[in-house]
């Protein structure tokens, strides 16, 4: 999987305003993507905060969103397949109040390749869940301010030639 931060931010963008509007107004970037890791920054600004001046929980689920499903987008296009993908279900577990920029993380890429080879040998919807870390590293370095377990679901098929 080579594609470049700069081109998977354009990706990423050019998704965001075409499809999901929301995710493009919290501004989010990636930081860090390969094989097994992704990395999605968050600003904190009047666009993504709350009243009482932390991360707003909407804007903290668009972070684990991106996190956990963005891997997928990628290593699909990067393996020539379609994957449909959607979230079935998500547990979050708050912990601190993010005040700064949060980091969504999330390492669960082998557990993406395994759903999409699963997928193309069967045809069939893969359902596993993905984990993802909030942290506020300039706040509290790598200490969980949020947890989120989402249920992706995934289904792939080879691109008609």
């Amino acid at each position: 999987m080579a594609i470049s931060l700069r081109k998977a931010n354009w990706g990423l963008k050019f998704f965001a305003w075409r499809y999901i509007p929301l995710i493009g107004f919290c501004s989010p970037k990636i930081i860090r993507m390969d094989s097994k890791t992704l990395e999605v920054t968050m600003p904190h600004s009047w666009r993504t905060k709350n009243h009482l001046g932390s991360i707003y929980f909407g804007a903290l689920a668009i972070g684990a969103d991106l996190a956990g499903a963005f891997l997928v987008f990628s290593k699909a296009q990067a393996r020539g397949v379609n994957a449909n993908f959607a979230f079935k279900d998500v547990e979050g577990h708050f912990l601190k109040r993010p005040e700064a920029r949060v980091h969504f993380t999330s390492h669960d890429g082998d557990v993406i390749d395994q759903m999409i080879d699963e997928s193309l040998a069967s045809g069939e919807r893969i359902n596993r869940p993905v984990s993802v870390k909030v942290t506020c590293p300039s706040l509290h370095g790598d200490e969980a301010m949020a947890t989120f377990t989402l249920t992706l679901s995934v289904k792939a098929k080879a691109k008609k030639k």
